[in-house]
């Protein structure tokens, strides 16, 4: 009985052809992508590149032949403008804020809504529209129609002329802003309740639990994840809040409601200074990094990377 022999050479050909065949497959398979990551470096990666390049320069566009080399001395600047470190605190302050209340008219909304009652798939739909308004849109809306001391709402409510925008700036533009986004803490929320073992709470009305028992002992901790989103989602947006700074305040009176996000651009398209504007907008980038990096360590760990809860 003769044994057939294989030529030396050969079983390792074709495990190379194998995984070149493999290669090219794979290379099929992402080149649609090509076009769509080509747009994204154009429109994100070589912008911040210049920026980064233009934060280690002094330049003011009104002073023409002024653009030379400084190093970190833009940087210097930031750190050390007042005005900057005020708006650094307003942002803390307006996202905070902002977030923490949302999130509790949210939670609340959500709890009565996941009850049954005539008309309940209206009231939601109405509760959802701020959401779904524009944010400039929302924003003229409440400076018009809400804190006008003459014709405001809240003057024939309160039959009181106090100028709100005036007075009260940055809780005028908290109150738009926390208005505007609580339907989105109440969707994440309301999806957390709807996603509860009924079999666990009626269990839990049998062993004797009241309704706050229960709430605070098994509905709360199943919402936990859900809450953990919305607040880490609810803050990258809101960090970024421009619409109702610009439309309703001007960042005023003086800078007592000015955030990052405006004052970079007073700096930037008011003050015509490339360089400083530049480096805060490096600075505002690694911070926005460093809380979106801890926001998503949250993220996993709350959900499980293919989709769904642990």
């Amino acid at each position: 009985m003769s044994t057939l022999s294989v030529p030396a050479g050969t079983a390792p050909a074709t495990t190379s052809r194998t995984e070149k065949k493999a290669t090219n497959k794979t290379g099929k398979r992402r080149l649609p992508l090509l076009p769509a990551l080509i747009f994204v470096i154009a429109v994100t990666q070589i912008p911040f590149l210049l920026t980064l390049f233009y934060s280690f320069q002094s330049w003011n566009l009104v002073r023409p032949g002024s653009q030379h080399f400084v190093g970190l001395q833009n940087y210097v600047d930031v750190f050390t403008d007042s005005t900057f470190l005020g708006a650094l605190l307003n942002t803390v302050v307006l996202t905070v804020v902002c977030v923490f209340v949302s999130l509790l008219l949210g939670l609340g909304l959500a709890i009565l809504l996941d009850r049954k009652f005539a008309g309940r798939g209206f009231v939601r739909t109405l509760l959802i529209t701020p959401f779904l308004i524009l944010p400039a849109a929302g924003a003229l809306l409440w400076k018009t129609t809400m804190f006008d001391p003459t014709f405001g709402l809240l003057h024939f409510v309160f039959n009181t002329d106090v100028d709100w925008l005036s007075q009260f700036p940055l809780a005028a533009v908290m109150a738009q802003i926390v208005w505007q986004w609580t339907p989105f803490m109440m969707l994440l929320t309301l999806a957390g309740l709807q996603s509860q073992s009924k079999e666990v709470l009626e269990a839990a009305s049998v062993d004797g639990a009241n309704r706050w028992r229960t709430f605070f002992s098994i509905t709360l901790p199943h919402l936990s994840r859900f809450l953990q989103l919305a607040t880490l989602l609810g803050a990258i947006y809101i960090v970024n809040s421009f619409d109702a700074i610009f439309l309703m305040t001007q960042g005023g009176p003086g800078t007592a409601s000015t955030n990052l996000p405006f004052y970079i651009y007073q700096r930037a398209f008011e003050g015509f200074d490339i360089g400083q504007s530049s480096a805060m907008g490096v600075v505002v980038v690694i911070l926005t990094m460093i809380v979106a990096t801890f926001a998503l360590r949250l993220m996993f760990r709350a959900f499980s990377v293919d989709g769904g809860t642990k």
